[in-house]
């Protein structure tokens, strides 16, 4: 259990240091937080409710943060390129990302031009309708994600380094929290980039 909760700390302390450089992704990552605290509680209120407003709320601003705000030149802090950074992260990296994201973006189409989804829904009447199998089809596929890269790193890393991925990010709306709670008073302060003095201090 040391192991586990070592693990995590490491996967979580390496998510920051790499990918949370932004004061501005670090408030989207605060807000995208407490919009995912939320969906959990609606997730046992109304599952379909929880889908749509954790993709299009939550998973929206979270990665807005990362594809638009975070630096992507040379990390003189960790001295490590973008790319290093890429190849060793451990869940979805930005290019898996887009995969993901991009199946997400185009699945209302897919649905909308086949309305039964290949036989597994009965089609849609209305719009109602309609915009509750698009909440199905969001929820299998935020299961699908993080089931599928589990699954993966149990191959490619081990099968303890996939459970602790799998723990860091169901529970990393509670982290992030922790962690960026002040983001937006620095960014209002003006501070655009984390000096990441204490990982600097570490390096020496």
């Amino acid at each position: 259990m040391t192991g586990f909760l070592e693990d995590l700390k490491t996967q979580r302390w390496d998510d920051h240091r790499f990918y949370h450089h932004s004061r501005i992704n670090q408030s989207l990552h605060l807000f995208s937080a407490i919009s995912f605290l939320c969906t959990y509680v609606l997730v046992f209120l109304n599952p379909v409710a929880a889908a749509l407003a954790g993709w299009l709320g939550a998973m929206t601003s979270r990665q807005i943060g990362h594809f638009f705000f975070e630096p992507k030149g040379y990390d003189h802090v960790n001295r490590a390129t973008h790319e290093y950074k890429e190849e060793v992260k451990v869940g979805y990296n930005l290019r898996r990302k887009v995969v993901l994201m991009g199946i997400w973006a185009l699945s209302p189409l897919v649905l909308y031009l086949n309305p039964t989804l290949f036989g597994i829904f009965e089609a849609h009447g209305n719009r109602a309708e309609y915009v509750r199998h698009i909440g199905q089809l969001w929820l299998f596929l935020a299961a699908a994600g993080l089931i599928f890269r589990t699954v993966q790193l149990f191959f490619i890393r081990d099968v303890r380094t996939g459970l602790v991925w799998m723990t860091k990010i169901l529970t990393d709306p509670f982290h992030d929290i922790k962690l960026y709670h002040k983001a937006p008073v620095y960014l209002l302060r003006g501070e655009l980039l984390d000096t990441m003095a204490h990982e600097q201090r570490r390096l020496g």
